[in-house]
């Protein structure tokens, strides 16, 4: 007889809902709560929604600001950001955002982009 299967991994979105229902609160309170916390006024229940839904994962300075807010160890939403990633359920990229297989690189060194000096991006053409 073979041993059961070691458990998966919880993935991010699901654990980030349940504990978001847990506290009986709206994707729009949450985002509320982690601005207040977090001293950063931009983050909407959208974002909120795309972390739930895992078209993105949440970086490091948010992952810390989620284990705070949520009442959830860092580690356990680090692994779950973690096994997330692996499984590529995400669709979009960006920092601290899992990249979609086949992809190509955004910022100075996508299509089209050049670096200059400074770092500054210029268009090239032809």
């Amino acid at each position: 007889m073979t041993p059961p299967a070691p458990p998966r991994p919880t993935q991010l979105g699901p654990l980030l809902a349940r504990r978001r229902l847990d506290r009986g609160w709206s994707q729009q309170r949450a985002a509320v709560e982690l601005c207040a916390a977090a001293g950063v006024p931009t983050l909407s229940r959208h974002e909120i929604s795309r972390w739930e839904r895992q078209r993105r994962v949440p970086g490091g300075f948010w992952l810390g600001w989620l284990a705070v807010v949520l009442d959830v160890p860092l580690v356990a939403l680090a692994e779950a950001a973690a096994a997330t990633r692996r499984a590529g359920s995400t669709r979009a990229t960006g920092p601290g955002r899992a990249a979609v297989a086949g992809a190509r690189p955004s910022g100075p060194t996508g299509p089209g982009r050049t670096t200059r000096g400074s770092g500054a991006r210029t268009m090239t053409t032809g």
